[in-house]
């Protein structure tokens, strides 16, 4: 009886279930405006994108890496006076090694380089002529990639959005798919946002796989109401996408969460939680918003 009552709401009172991804939206809209007025970007840059500078310590001598790397962290940042990051690197699940990132000033960096160096030679107990390796790496690089890489999602809606309508015939359908995308994108950053995350090499990385991950199943949705007309009953078409399409989803969120769980390498964790965040997202924007703006143009259009 309540699965009837449920298929009735999503059969019939459609455009009033559009309004859960509407208010995601602004939530998102609303989250990254904050952003932008806290950092200038969409979210804060880490030390691939902003610069900085990064020293590598081994671990292999630490009997406690985890409570070495609180306590390290803890006074580093009280004696710097700075944003300081501790990554650790794991080799077949042991910590290898550990990389302390923080900023350092533009016009005089060495003098800064040198106090950072002291001061954790002086808390870790490690001479700096004993580190692993050290990096300064340039802002104006990390901006210059930040730049390509939202030129690169630009050029990829406009392209993806040409050959929609090239394959469809039709604005509307388009449109729709290339407006889920979107939504998957923005709602999936200000959620990578709230969570703490610095926007990094990797997680753009994931964000531009993200893309592909999001049009997969709107296409299929589309193709299959669209390009599929046999049934006169457009629901029989829906649903048919809906079991193909959330089999899909559901094996990529099993695969990204075991990947979670097994791999501990920060870089690929932050890819796999760009990537899981979205797939949540675009079961949601999918299957109610992309199936509610297909079933408002197929009534328009053929009833």
């Amino acid at each position: 009886m309540k699965f009837e009552r449920l298929k009735k709401i999503y059969e019939k009172d459609y455009k009033l279930l559009m309004i859960i991804p509407l208010l995601l939206f602004l939530l998102a809209c609303a989250q990254l405006s904050y952003e932008l007025y806290k950092y200038g970007s969409f979210g804060e840059k880490d030390l691939s994108l902003k610069g900085g500078y990064f020293v590598k310590l081994s671990a292999k001598d630490q009997t406690n890496v985890d409570q070495f790397i609180v306590d390290l962290k803890s006074q580093l940042s009280e004696r710097l006076q700075k944003d300081v990051e501790i990554s650790k690197v794991t080799a077949l699940g042991k910590v290898e090694s550990i990389v302390i990132e923080t900023e350092v000033s533009e016009e005089d960096p060495n003098s800064d380089i040198t106090y950072i160096n002291n001061q954790i030679s002086d808390i870790s107990g490690i001479a700096s002529d004993d580190f692993l390796s050290t990096g300064l790496v340039n802002s104006s690089l990390g901006n210059s990639f930040f730049r390509q890489i939202i030129y690169a999602v630009i050029f990829s809606f406009i392209f993806m959005s040409i050959t929609l309508f090239i394959y469809f015939r039709s604005i509307a359908p388009s449109v729709a798919i290339v407006a889920c995308a979107f939504l998957d994108i923005l709602c999936t950053l200000a959620t990578f946002n709230l969570l703490g995350y610095k926007l990094s090499t990797a997680s753009i990385a994931a964000f531009l796989m993200l893309i592909g991950y999001s049009v997969d199943t709107d296409i299929l949705l589309t193709t299959k109401v669209l390009k599929q007309k046999a049934s006169s009953d457009i629901n029989i078409n829906i649903y048919e996408a809906i079991i193909t399409g959330i089999t899909m989803q559901m094996t990529t969120v099993t695969a990204l969460v075991v990947g979670l769980v097994v791999v501990k390498s920060p870089v690929i964790q932050q890819i796999m939680t760009v990537l899981l965040i979205g797939v949540v997202y675009d079961i949601i924007n999918t299957w109610i918003m992309n199936v509610g703006l297909i079933r408002w143009f197929f009534e328009k259009k053929y009833i």
